[in-house]
């Protein structure tokens, strides 16, 4: 397959498409000309990266749907068995493909199983043989629909995530199960879409729980496919939250606290969210005071984070008071369908709605952060790791300031820097030569790096402490050698692992190739059966699997880094 340099692996290159990218070029660059010097020189000399520049002003990020508020049930009545779940999914697809018109972002179904058994009960379909075929049949047609489905913008895919395992009801497990297992059954190229699985004792962690067999079919899958991932709602920073009001947006995007309203995922979303670049602080810092004791290096680190969030804030009050000023027709398919906690067509105003959304300083680089200023990786010392920690803290605690000083819901998000991960050691480099950029990327938010070496079990160990500070989303990934074919025991100590440590989003990540020729599947150069070099390389890019040839420079690169944890040592202190 050709090779190809996109700013988004889920891009594949049409007419549209690229008519679509010189138009949203042209915008960025509109827009990064209207804005004060200051801002603009923050993004374009990578300090800062101002995601989805192009809808600055114009529209939000990401939307966690509520589609039964508004869903025709009155009108759906009209119809037979058949008709009413046809329908039904055609409904979803209308929502999907005209909400990839109207935001940036991803789009979340926060109880995709509720979701479903709730509109089969109040339409009074039959749970008989034929209907039961028929909801299958439509399931596994979604599921190949969001995989092969590159039409917004004219090249990239939906980026929908499905959250599920909670419901106890008979339709509500079956569509679990017919969720899992057709996107389990449809064979190695369908990877799409991101299917999280929500862990929670008395439901479905322990072998007596009601949907524990759910659980071990959900395990069964990732042990072949890498997904589902899994939000582990007995995690500290969940364990408050009723977990069918917690779920994933996009690649691990969340919302739950609310100033306004109920803690709540559904019918929330993220505005914006702008990425801060630590290790460009770090570089300045050191150069400036290189023979600093490390206690003060760390402080003047911090004050150069807050000197460019302090703007970065700015920016993000600029995108969603410029939303604000927007005419609500702009949101048609938000309006006709109500997908937000507040009705479009009865809001007093915008801000009514989008008040309810977050604004999110992310950051990337956090390992190369600590590397520059102390000379170490952070989780190779205990003083590396109590530093790290400190920071992450110190940047939520500015967060929650926000939150109270603009009376508006800040949040610090663990941002996966598909592009970005590149993008800044490359512009780095040209002022500063230092190690961290011989690997060609910057590691995601506070992940160790991925060449580690530390075990599993270490990896949540360091990493879960962070979740709880990263309340706009974050995810801890363990990287294995090879598919754990069926091994659902190891995968389900993962998941106790992760919930004792904090972690609350978990994924577990490993390669899978498959020959275009004869299709045989597994990790190889060239083909193990037919000897073919003609491979189908499938990884996990930020929170989504794609195809390799299709990543990031950065991404790539980091590919081409990474060491399984399965064959870990040990911290060192």
């Amino acid at each position: 397959m050709q090779q190809y340099s996109c700013d988004n692996a889920s891009d594949r290159r049409s007419y549209v498409g690229t008519i679509f990218n010189r138009g949203a070029a042209q915008v960025k660059k509109e827009i990064l000309e209207s804005l004060p010097d200051e801002w603009s020189e923050l993004h374009t000399k990578g300090y800062i990266h101002i995601h989805d520049l192009d809808a600055h002003g114009t529209t939000y990020n990401c939307l966690t749907f509520d589609i039964l508020k508004k869903f025709p049930f009155e009108h759906f009545k009209l119809y037979n068995d058949t008709e009413k779940i046809i329908e039904t999914f055609s409904y979803i697809r209308n929502i999907i493909t005209k909400m990839g018109n109207e935001q940036s972002g991803g789009m979340g179904f926060p109880n995709f199983d509720e979701e479903i058994s709730s509109i089969v009960e109040r339409l009074n379909i039959e749970e008989s043989e034929a209907n039961l075929a028929l909801l299958s049949a439509s399931i596994r047609s979604f599921i190949l629909w969001l995989n092969d489905s590159h039409e917004r913008c004219g090249q990239t895919s939906y980026y929908v995530t499905l959250n599920l395992g909670l419901s106890t009801t008979s339709i509500g497990k079956q569509v679990t199960e017919f969720v899992i297992n057709s996107f389990r059954k449809a064979g190695p190229k369908v990877f799409k879409p991101n299917i999280v699985f929500k862990v929670k004792e008395g439901i479905n962690l322990k072998r007596d729980d009601p949907n524990f067999s759910l659980l071990e079919l959900a395990l069964a899958t990732t042990s072949e496919k890498m997904i589902p991932t899994y939000v582990l709602c007995d995690a500290e920073s969940n364990i408050e939250f009723d977990p069918k009001k917690l779920s994933i947006m996009g690649c691990r995007t969340r919302v739950v606290k609310n100033i306004f309203g109920e803690s709540t995922v559904i019918g929330r979303g993220n505005i914006s969210n702008i990425a801060i670049n630590l290790p460009r602080i770090a570089f300045e810092i050191n150069n400036e005071n290189h023979s600093a004791e490390i206690d003060t290096k760390v402080n003047l680190f911090m004050d150069k984070w807050e000197a460019i969030a302090s703007i970065t804030v700015d920016i993000l009050l600029d995108r969603y008071f410029r939303m604000l000023k927007m005419d609500r027709r702009y949101f048609p398919t938000n309006t006709a369908y109500d997908l937000w906690m507040i009705d479009f067509s009865t809001a007093g105003s915008l801000e009514e709605i989008f008040r309810n959304g977050t604004l999110a300083l992310g950051f990337i680089g956090l390992s190369e952060a600590i590397e520059i200023l102390t000379g170490s990786r952070y989780y190779n010392t205990q003083d590396g790791y109590t530093i790290a920690l400190d920071i992450v803290r110190k940047m939520r605690q500015y967060t929650n300031n926000l939150t109270h000083k603009h009376n508006l819901n800040f949040s610090l998000l663990a941002t996966a820097g598909e592009l970005i991960s590149g993008k800044f050691p490359s512009l780095d480099r040209e002022y500063y030569n230092h190690p961290v950029h011989e690997k060609g990327f910057y590691t995601n938010s506070f992940h160790v790096n991925v060449d580690s070496c530390l075990t599993p079990i270490e990896k949540l160990e360091i990493e879960g402490p962070f979740h709880s500070l990263c309340n706009g989303g974050c995810i801890s990934y363990v990287e294995l050698e090879a598919a754990p074919i069926s091994n659902t025991e190891a995968l389900y100590e993962l998941i106790c692992c992760g919930i004792k440590n904090g972690v609350h989003y978990l994924g577990v990540n490993f390669p899978v190739d498959i020959c275009y020729d004869c299709g045989e599947k597994g990790v190889f150069d060239s083909c193990d059966s037919c000897g073919s070099k003609n491979i189908l390389r499938i990884r996990r890019v930020s929170g989504y699997l794609e195809v390799l040839d299709f990543f990031t420079s950065g991404k790539r690169n980091e590919v081409g880094t990474r060491i399984s944890n399965d064959k870990g040592g040990m911290i060192h202190d």
